[in-house]
């Protein structure tokens, strides 16, 4: 079995097996929109394949900003399900996990992984990027769903990878019109990037954002801030006006939001009240203020807003300000 990164002529042959299903949205147009773009580079896609020549038995396609030289995640896994050839996994990390799996697909998937993740340590990625699997609410009812989730989960895990957050992705339509909660709040923007710095470290604790909480773990709350504030600024799509501090009547600084815009929606970035003024429902104000902004300021249908599954007082605010859940997006990650 050959595992590597696919090169220029072979890319029709790769993407004829790039075919979206239950738990994918990932399509052979995706995929070339993206290497056009930069999201996606040759060398972070991934074959496996049982000889020269032969059509790959796996794919693993990894996402990253533009700007960075280093995949951020991965995007899709895809192999295929032929019951003429097997292939066995490599063990699993932990020892009370049992026997290596069979399942070819997860097999020769997880193999795929572990090859890819060992080029990246090498190049200084370490630990690997988490996988994301984007799927509909309710994907646990749906058989024909959760068994595409099955065998990817399987492969993830004995590649190193374990489900770390379920997050919730909320849609709202721009064309309907933002509630007013009440006039407690001042908004302003703020030009001083240190600002939400602070601010952003601020509001990291206690925090119930699982992501945040892992940032944090691996790297401390003053270096994650500060990353966190330069992938909004330099790396997201939406504008820097849009970025606002909120303020009572008394002039006392109670949080801020930062809607964004990815590349291919309006989005609600980031929301933090700081931890002295929770409990007051500002958390839905601040909300309803980046959803003003960019049902205004885009011609997007949708604005785009995510939490994790445990975070009930952002899910709260979210349903109040008019907010649905549409997605589940599953993280596994190393550590």
């Amino acid at each position: 079995m050959i595992f590597r990164p696919i090169v220029p002529q072979e890319i029709n042959t790769v993407l004829a097996q790039v075919r979206p299903d239950p738990s994918t949205a990932v399509s052979a147009d995706m995929v070339r929109a993206r290497l056009a773009d930069g999201e996606y580079r040759l060398n972070w896609i991934w074959v496996a394949e049982p000889c020269p020549g032969r059509a790959p038995l796996a794919v693993a396609i990894w996402w990253g900003s533009p700007a960075e030289a280093r995949p951020s995640s991965l995007d899709a896994l895809f192999a295929r399900s032929d019951p003429l050839w097997s292939f066995a996994a490599p063990r699993r990390r932990t020892p009370s996990v049992p026997e290596p799996i069979t399942d070819p697909r997860s097999a020769v998937a997880a193999a795929l992984l572990v090859a890819a993740h060992r080029v990246f340590a090498a190049d200084g990625l370490a630990p690997p990027p988490d996988y994301h699997l984007l799927l509909p609410s309710g994907w646990r009812d749906r058989p024909e769903v959760a068994a595409s989730v099955a065998w990817r989960r399987r492969a993830a895990e004995a590649a190193g990878l374990r489900l770390s957050v379920e997050r919730l992705r909320f849609e709202r339509s721009t064309g309907r019109p933002v509630p007013s909660f009440s006039d407690r709040l001042l908004f302003t923007p703020e030009p001083d990037d240190e600002v939400f710095v602070d601010l952003f470290r601020r509001s990291l604790l206690k925090t119930l954002d699982t992501l945040s909480i892992r940032q944090v773990l691996r790297t401390g709350t003053a270096v994650h801030a500060r990353s966190e504030i330069a992938f909004y600024r330099r790396e997201m799509r939406g504008r820097r006006s849009w970025w606002r501090i909120a303020r009572t009547a008394a002039g006392q600084v109670v949080g801020f939001v930062i809607p964004s815009h990815n590349s291919v929606v309006p989005m609600v970035g980031y929301l933090g009240v700081l931890p002295e003024f929770r409990g007051r429902g500002y958390a839905a104000e601040l909300l309803a203020e980046a959803t003003r902004i960019l049902a205004a300021e885009t011609p997007s249908e949708v604005v785009r807003a995510e939490t994790n599954l445990t975070n009930h007082p952002m899910v709260a605010a979210l349903e109040l300000v008019g907010y649905r859940d549409r997605i589940r997006r599953l993280v596994f990650s190393a550590a």
